[in-house]
């Protein structure tokens, strides 16, 4: 299997304690109860799919560890009893704790009944492993064996080390050209005196949401960052200015991995859909990199620690804004059951109250079928208390653009 990239590295050390830690969820809800033999089966496929594979770190300095199977898994995990659909996200926060992309299983499956009718299902992985779009291809090789991309073929470390010096050097040495590169500054996390859980699941028509972004001059993807930026001014953020992180998916195949980079826009209380559109294609152009000017690959070489503290808050801005895109088809049906709803989102399990990122909110935004679905997530509990709280801020933004929006 393949070697890590510097993305993997960053969120394998964020699961050591080196940053924000971070997992991702895909959440699906049907209108009857699932069978447990399916979710078997789907367990067994995800256990033999791309998702089943663990880091092996090397012995030769500057080689990049590197994946190999490992179909060991969590065992699947049902709740005992049914749960209420206003527990649900809740719950699924509880789905993300003892991942480990290293030393053990970095994904489990999930799956629960819910009081109101229905149930959930969710499957949860490391950041470590891939990306939102990455787990859409996994979980649709998992359900209808479309094809994924496999992993080149693997270098020896010797000859891994070589070509990581390489480039470090000849790009370090170009870098130093134009002179040295400002050290990076201290990130202080803000922190709070306790952590709730503030989550929020949207589900609205794709026709009126594109009609309202075309009617604005804009783009399905500015109007998000439209709508994203609003809720936090509407929280109460007091700065004129926003700063959104955006992930762009820049893979070319349909592998399962971290393919993304991540750029960023400045949002003006005076933006609108149709000025978004023209600063996110500006902004596509070029990317958030760390450190400054330096080869990215430089952190795959230095110590865990320093190359932490070289890249610490690099993709985090005030509001993350992450467009998954369309999901394949296959995930709108669990076997025979219809899936009502489908989401994708990132948790931060164990991340302390006291240790919290820039970032204040997150959107995760995709389209299956004719529905979109917004995954919000809050962690700014100064001003965002409560899902309820977070909810209502939504639902008070969808009512100004005229769309009809579900919370889950």
């Amino acid at each position: 299997m393949g070697r890590l990239s510097v993305v993997d590295e960053i969120f394998l050390r964020g699961h050591r304690g080196l940053g924000t830690p971070s997992a991702l969820q895909g959440l699906w809800r049907t209108a009857d109860p699932v069978d447990r033999r399916l979710l078997e089966r789907i367990h067994t496929s995800l256990r033999t799919g791309p998702l089943g594979r663990r880091v092996i770190r090397s012995r030769v300095p500057g080689a990049r560890p590197h994946w190999r199977r490992n179909d060991a898994a969590h065992p699947l995990r049902i709740a005992d009893g049914a749960i209420a659909s206003a527990n649900l996200l809740s719950w699924a926060d509880d789905q993300g704790h003892d991942l480990d992309p290293e030393y053990g299983p970095g994904w489990r499956l999930s799956a629960a009944a819910l009081r109101e009718g229905g149930s959930v299902v969710v499957l949860t992985c490391s950041h470590a492993l891939t990306d939102g779009r990455g787990l859409a291809l996994a979980v649709d090789h998992a359900l209808s064996g479309a094809p994924v991309t496999e992993y080149p073929a693997l270098r020896s470390d010797w000859s891994d080390a070589r070509g990581q010096w390489a480039t470090v050097l000849s790009g370090t040495v170009r870098a130093l050209r134009h002179g040295a590169p400002e050290r990076p500054g201290p990130v202080a996390p803000r922190s709070a005196a306790e952590l709730p859980s503030a989550g929020a699941v949207l589900q609205f028509p794709a026709a009126d949401w594109d009609l309202a972004a075309t009617g604005r001059g804009g783009t399905s993807n500015s109007l998000f960052l439209t709508v994203m930026s609003r809720l936090l001014w509407d929280s109460g953020f007091p700065d004129p200015r926003i700063q959104a992180a955006v992930p762009v998916d820049t893979r070319n195949d349909r592998r399962v991995d971290n393919d993304m980079a991540m750029t960023e826009v400045a949002v003006e209380l005076t933006d609108t859909p149709a000025t978004l559109r023209e600063k996110c294609r500006t902004a596509y152009e070029s990317g958030i990199s760390a450190p400054a000017g330096m080869p990215p690959e430089l952190l795959q070489v230095l110590p865990s620690r320093v190359a932490h503290q070289l890249s610490r808050g690099a993709g985090e801005r005030d509001i993350l804004c992450s467009n998954i895109g369309s999901l394949p088809t296959a995930l709108t049906r669990l076997g025979p059951h219809h899936c009502t709803g489908v989401a994708a989102r990132a948790i931060h399990p164990g991340l302390a109250p006291t240790a919290l990122p820039r970032t204040r909110l997150s959107g995760y935004l995709c389209r299956i079928g004719h529905d979109y679905t917004l995954a919000l997530v809050s962690l700014d509990p100064d001003r965002i208390e409560s899902p309820r709280a977070l909810g209502d801020l939504a639902r008070a933004a969808f009512d100004r653009l005229q769309i009809p929006v579900t919370l889950w």
